[in-house]
């Protein structure tokens, strides 16, 4: 057993989603959407990988624009594991997406990780002419002014680059200019070696579904890029091969966390809220969630 235990945690979901942005090229298709994060717990670590986004104000507009369904908040979603919004120290944010950091106000001893790209580059297409707005169709400017907020406190930061062992094991690589212009992924190195034999990568948004690694034909893998994407379809599918890369070539230790089949590829359990929670590995000595 490995030192973390890393849940997937849904929060919501979509019916019918319109598979063409999980999937380029998929265009006449819809699939279940998940709308997750993740829970990383190990020895005095309870860490996060995005948080969500609050169903209120804005966040409620874009909850009713993107027709999620079922919204739980943090303190439940947690709850189903025995963790509090408190106990919350560390938060990596991908991307600035509402359904990522939209809930930021619910963590108040969490400090947030986040590309430095990242927050400017939504300062500047929130900027532009309003015939822009397609880049911002999915951030809600309160999230920004979070961020601030966060930073004013202390407990927000700024990184320009990778980032390794944030904690023990736990490294941070850039994706710029991809899913937006400042993505990062999340690796875990669950031995805590550096070339680590057990490794996985959280990928954010940099791929949303399996076929993002495999493709279509199983007879013939390729990479297939997301269909939503600010930056270069290219660099997503280089940031894909990296991170298959980071993980030993095992396309399945790469998480898709809006993938809603994560519960038949890793143990799950349904919660009586009607939410999944899928339990990607456990660490050495911990409970499971899902058992």
């Amino acid at each position: 057993m490995g030192i973390y235990s890393i849940w997937v945690l849904e929060y919501g979901y979509t019916s019918s989603f319109p598979k063409g942005v999980t999937l380029h090229g998929a265009f006449n298709e819809t699939a279940r959407f998940s709308y997750a994060y993740v829970l990383i717990k190990g020895p005095g670590v309870v860490a996060m990988v995005d948080v969500g986004f609050d169903n209120v104000a804005y966040g409620k507009e874009l909850n009713d624009r993107f027709g999620v369904e079922n919204w739980r908040s943090p303190r439940q979603v947690l709850g189903n594991c025995g963790i509090r919004p408190e106990d919350v120290t560390h938060v990596f944010v991908t991307h600035a997406h509402f359904d990522h950091l939209g809930a930021a106000d619910h963590f108040p001893n969490a400090t947030f990780y986040i590309q430095e790209t990242e927050l400017t580059k939504w300062v500047w297409a929130m900027s532009l002419d309003r015939k822009f707005r397609w880049l911002t169709a999915a951030v809600d400017p309160g999230d920004i002014i979070r961020a601030i907020n966060l930073a004013r406190q202390g407990r927000l930061v700024c990184i320009d680059g990778a980032c390794e062992d944030v904690l023990p094991g736990i490294d941070l690589y850039p994706a710029y200019d991809t899913h937006t212009a400042g993505s990062q992924y999340v690796l875990i190195r669950n031995d805590s070696g550096r070339a680590s034999a057990d490794s996985w990568v959280l990928a954010g948004d940099l791929i949303y579904c399996f076929e993002n690694l495999a493709g279509t034909d199983a007879s013939d893998p390729a990479y297939v890029p997301i269909g939503l994407a600010m930056g270069s379809q290219t660099n997503l599918l280089l940031i894909a091969d990296e991170m298959v890369k980071k993980v030993g070539g095992e396309a399945k230790r790469v998480i898709p966390v809006h993938e809603a089949r994560l519960k038949d590829a890793f143990p799950s359990r349904l919660t009586e809220d009607g939410l999944h929670i899928t339990e990607v590995t456990l660490g050495a000595g911990q409970t499971s969630c899902v058992g």
